[in-house]
């Protein structure tokens, strides 16, 4: 498993912990030693992975039961050579977290994978904020189905038991029927062949996405992230979504199935070449979960 995607996403302090995609599960996979240096404040990765060793054994003999798994998935250690690594999805680093002393380090870091708001919406969005600052996504993966559940995974998981994953459900909403889920796999394929070299273009295969809604909740959230992957790569811009009403924006895509012309010019006016102003993604994101609220 050493060619799956790799990220290192950054902390509250700036440090970083590697995590790897799990393409067979749908999840991401974090490495044991860099959680465990961020709650013990240790900057030296050898007494990380050190204190790591002693801790693993303390919960061993005290759940009688593995406490991470390996899965095949190898890192760079400091010596420059890949090596098998400890990791932990997001349900094991939550657990790990409350394992160590209610210190300032594991209580702020706890407080990114699970926010003070006991909301769905709440804890994702700490997550949410966080992506400006990650690699998440490999350019090349931009505009895929497998893009968009790394998505939804990295602002899920741990808070929904099918985060990442495409559901085995038909779901509706409002009367209408989202793509039958038999079919789902066949549909997510054709959407990805779908071209996205000019902005009508990247617009429709938005709206077949939205149409597809692939999972069985946080679909919008998840995919206004990705059309602006899209088009940053493509156009070198994104949407500023703090421009966009939201009665607007719900009846622009309530009717985009059949026609999208409004939901293209909502879109296309809030276009900005800004696309690495930090400002303007989080108020995206802030505007993104808005739209979710219902009043």
């Amino acid at each position: 498993m050493d060619n799956n995607t790799k990220i290192s996403i950054r902390f509250f302090d700036d440090r970083e912990v590697r995590a790897v995609w799990d393409e067979q599960n749908n999840k991401w996979w974090f490495n044991v030693v860099d959680v465990v240096a961020v709650l013990y404040g240790q900057d030296d990765y050898a007494k990380a992975n050190n204190y790591w060793r002693w801790l693993k054994r303390k919960l061993i003999k005290e759940q009688n039961q593995p406490v991470s798994t390996t899965l095949g998935f190898k890192f760079v250690a400091p010596d420059g050579k890949k090596r098998l690594a400890d990791t932990l999805d997001s349900d094991g680093v939550i657990s790990l977290a409350k394992h160590f002393p209610n210190n300032n380090k594991a209580v702020k870091f706890l407080d990114w994978f699970t926010y003070s708001d006991n909301s769905i919406d709440g804890q994702s969005k700490k997550k949410a904020y966080s992506f400006f600052e990650s690699n998440l996504i490999n350019e090349a993966e931009i505009g895929t189905a497998k893009s968009l559940q790394q998505i939804h995974a990295y602002l899920f998981g741990g808070l929904y038991d099918f985060a990442g994953q495409i559901r085995q459900k038909n779901i509706s909403k409002g009367g209408f029927q989202f793509a039958v889920a038999h079919f789902l796999g066949n549909t997510l394929k054709q959407i990805e062949q779908m071209p996205e070299n000019t902005f009508d273009e990247i617009v429709d295969k938005y709206v077949e996405m939205n149409i597809a809604h692939p999972f069985m909740e946080g679909n919008g959230r998840s995919t206004r992230i990705w059309l602006d992957l899209i088009f940053k790569k493509r156009l070198k811009r994104c949407v500023d979504w703090s421009k966009i009403n939201k009665n607007d924006y719900l009846n622009a895509m309530v009717r985009s199935s059949t026609n999208s012309t409004k939901l293209n010019g909502l879109l296309k006016n809030a276009l900005t070449d800004k696309i690495n102003d930090r400002e303007i993604f989080m108020k995206g994101i802030d505007y993104s979960y808005y739209y979710e609220e219902n009043e």
